[in-house]
Formats: C-alpha cells, structure tokens, sequence
C-alpha cells in the first residue's frame, strides 16, 4: 500500500488537475505532501516500533493509512485531497520501517540476506506497478479508486499481522523524540515549501526565502538536538560505521536519481510521447519483472562476493540506462527506444537494492534495526521529495528557455507570445491558444514538445551523474568483506 502510493497517482495528475482545475502548483503538493511526512516522520516509525512493539505500530501504521486512503478517495476539493495525503504519509511512516525491522528480527544472519531480498522484490514491483494500476483505474474508472483500492488491501494486512507476525521491541527503553520529529518536519517542509514555490514566485519573494531559510534553520538544529537529547531517533553515532554512513549516502544519490524519474517520465509518455495513462505505466513492467525475480538472487550477493561489487556496478549499470533515456526523441518503436533503457535500470536497481538493504541493517546491533531501518527508508524518501522540488526547478527553466528560443523564430504576435509564456510552468500540458491558425497551432506544440525534451535530457543526465556519484560512494566507504550483523560479532 505505502510504495504503490509513493508512485500511483503520478499518472493520475492530469486527470486531478481537470476535476479540481488545480494548479500546477497544487498538483505538486499532491505528490510531495505524501512524500514529504512520510520521509521525515518514518524516523519516528522505526524509533516508536522498537519502544512500543514493532507489530502494535505496524498495525497502527495500516489504520491511519486506510482511513486517509477512505478521506482522499471522498475528497471535494484539492485541498482536502493533499490534507489526506499528508496524513496517509504519517500512516505510512509508521508501517514501511515497521514491515523490515519485522522481518529483520524473525530471520538470522545466513537468511537473512534473501529474506531482505524478497521483501525488496515486493517493495519493488509495487512502487513500480502503481503507474500501470493507476492509469488503468483512471481511464476505466475514476482517479478516486486509486485510493478506495487500499481499504480491502488494508483488511488483509491487518488479518495476517494478527495470525502470523509475533511481537518484538528493543532491547532498551527509551522516549520519543518528537523535538527531533518537529524539527525535521519543519526543514524539510521549509525547504519544499520554498522550492516548489520559488517558480511561481521568484527566488526573492519573502515567503521563498523565508522558507529556505527556516528550512535550513530547523535542520541544523535536528543536528543539534539529535547530539543532545537522551533518545534521539537519529542515533548520529550511527553514522561512525563507514558502511553505514556510506549507505545512505548512496541511497540519497541514487533514490534522488529514481525519484524525479518516477515523476517525469509518466509525463513525457503521456504529454509527448503520446502514450494511454495505461501504456505509460505499462512501459516499466520490465524494471517491475527484473527487480521482483533478480531481488532473492541478489540478496545473496553480499555474502558471495561482498557488499562493495554489487553496489559499485549496479548504480553504474542504472547509470546507463539515465543515458538510454536522455536521448529519447519523439516517436519510433517502444521496443527500439524505451525499453533497453528500462531494462538497465530494472537491472541496475535490482544489483544494487538487497544488498543495500543488507549492508544497512547489518551495520547495526540488532536492538537498532528499527532506528536503522527508519534511517534508510528515511533517506530514500527524503531524496525523492528534494529531488521533485529541485529538479522541478531545472526541468521549468530549461524547459522555459527553449521555448522561449524557438517561440522567437515563429514570429507569434506580442500578445500570443505573452499568453504562451504565462504558462510555461505547466511544462507538456501548456494549453494552445485558441483562435489561431492550424499551422500556428502545429508550430507552438512542436516548440512545447522539443522544449520539454530539452530539459527532460538535461534531468535524466544529471541523474546518470548522480548514479555514477553512488558507485563512487560505494568505492570509497564501503567495506569489502563481507558484513556480519552487529549482534554476532565478538564483543572486544
């Protein structure tokens, strides 16, 4: 339920944005507003499940998910709608750290490599097979069962936990840092804020710059505080392990990397590719397929040759497949064009996320992998939600600029040009003006189409950069011998 609502309602934004008449804007804060709770307070999943018990915040995490899921399918206006989402990420934050520390518990050391594995397989192929549910819920439904699907899912989950799941907490007892939580949702939510805003409003506007700046503020002091307070969610002693410190480093690059693709690409598909919403989210059944059946085989990667190989090639091989992508044109075979680009990054991700996992989980006494795992999930959501808000800000002006380049070169009269340019923030789906010849018409969608690719292969090569800064992070910080989880090691 949590990873398919981290990718299902990308394709459904068009068809949000035609029942509310919402902004782009808003939109965008359909997406982030999950994104944006679930990636900071998932830090107090992990801390709330080892106090508490990992099943009672688990379970508790499934409750608050299928009752906003319940609010956001009823939802009237877009408002209410990214109201709902926001509380669907809290209930997420609660449930994503609590299925893997879970799992970490209930398997040792020799299997629990594959065990990961599989629980990334199935992270995986739902995070993947959300554009392909969504778009065909929206061309032969509604965008609202989207959402009403989580309920029955959501009676499943909770039917198994209590059959199946036995409880664990940690081994120390603690508090709940909610100064960390506050402050921690306060920066990131600053920093979004003043992103996603600084489009529409321009970088000096007070309300930007007072974002940014709070933003920042509050995320130094979640330094600050996380040094000091005597149950932090974010143990910074951590971070002395290099692999651990390494790991996450890693996953901010390349998650950045996936997260923004995950955004743009059903757009291109759809807006310029001129793909179904269906066909859009079909597209990457291959990463879906690679990922679910390579991701048991993977996890034992680490135990075979060590953490550093896969997580040296297979960011490399994700790498490759950015570079596939940048240079898509319009037009030609799926076969031809898309898919050896989806395929290496299916590979790619497949190589590198078990053994991610692992690395992480095992680079930490077993009474921290609730902290641990909130850490790293932590990461990979919070790379994601910075990556739309930032390279939201690439993809507009670069975009913008070409537009702006070839709109000169058709000699469009003052005011047409001016209509055309007050819109350029909605990127593929800028509306044509109405009045104007079909050879005027069928110049300005060119225009729109090459300049959206423009800046669509700007992106994508600065994610292949990206992925290939994860290889080196991998390189330099993460140990080539095969890791032991810190609970079996020998105490000095």
């Amino acid at each position: 339920m949590a990873f398919i609502d981290s990718t299902v309602v990308n394709v459904a934004l068009p068809a949000l944005q035609s029942s509310f008449h919402a902004t782009l804007a808003d939109v965008q804060w359909v997406v982030e507003s999950y994104g944006l709770f679930l990636g900071a307070l998932i830090l107090v999943g992990g801390s709330l499940g080892d106090l508490f018990g990992r099943r009672l915040i688990y379970m508790l995490g499934v409750v608050i998910f299928a009752l906003a899921s319940l609010a956001c399918a009823l939802a009237s206006n877009v408002h209410q709608l990214i109201l709902m989402r926001s509380v669907q990420g809290m209930g997420a934050a609660l449930l994503v750290p609590g299925s893997l520390a879970i799992i970490s518990t209930s398997f040792d050391e020799k299997i629990r490599g594959q065990a990961i594995g599989t629980w990334s397989g199935f992270t995986a192929i739902t995070s993947a097979i959300g554009p392909v549910l969504g778009g065909w819920l929206v061309e032969h439904g509604s965008w609202r069962w989207v959402f009403f699907i989580n309920l029955p899912l959501a009676a499943a989950v909770i039917a198994i936990s209590l059959w199946h799941i036995p409880e664990s907490r940690g081994a120390t007892s603690g508090r709940v840092d909610w100064l960390g939580a506050l402050l921690a949702t306060l920066g990131l939510g600053g920093l979004v804020y003043g992103f996603i805003e600084s489009v529409n409003l321009g970088w000096r506007a007070p309300l930007v710059s007072g974002s940014l700046i709070m933003g920042c503020a509050c995320l130094i002091l979640f330094l600050f505080a996380e040094a000091r307070v005597p149950s932090p969610m974010v143990p910074l002693a951590l971070f002395a392990s290099s692999a651990f410190s390494g790991a996450n480093l890693l996953t901010l690059f390349l998650y950045a990397a996936m997260g923004i693709v995950f955004f743009l690409l059903p757009l291109n598909l759809i807006q310029v590719q001129g793909y179904s919403a269906t066909g859009a989210g079909a597209a990457l059944l291959p990463l879906i397929l690679l990922m679910f059946t390579l991701s048991r085989w993977s996890g034992g990667l680490v135990a075979r040759y060590g953490p550093r190989l896969p997580l040296v090639l297979g960011p490399f091989v994700v790498a490759l497949g950015f570079v596939l992508i940048a240079v898509l044109s319009v037009g030609g075979s799926y076969w031809s064009t898309l898919f050896p680009a989806v395929v290496a990054l299916g590979l790619g991700m497949a190589i590198t996320v078990a053994p991610l996992t692992t690395v992480v989980m095992n680079s930490v006494s077993q009474d921290r992998v609730g902290a641990a795992s909130g850490i790293n999930n932590a990461v990979a959501r919070v790379a994601g939600v910075l990556a739309i808000a930032v390279f939201g800000i690439v993809m507009v002006n670069t975009f913008s600029y070409r537009l702006n380049h070839m709109l000169l070169h058709l000699s469009l009269p003052p005011g047409l040009l001016q209509e055309v340019q007050s819109v350029e923030t909605r990127l593929a789906g800028l509306p044509i003006p109405a009045g104007i010849s079909l050879a005027t018409s069928a110049a300005i969608r060119q225009a729109i189409a090459e300049a959206f690719l423009f800046g669509f292969r700007v992106v994508m090569l600065i994610c292949a950069a990206l992925s290939v800064a994860s290889s080196a992070v991998a390189w330099i910080m993460i140990p080539n011998a095969t890791l032991q989880p810190a609970s079996s090691r020998s105490s000095p």
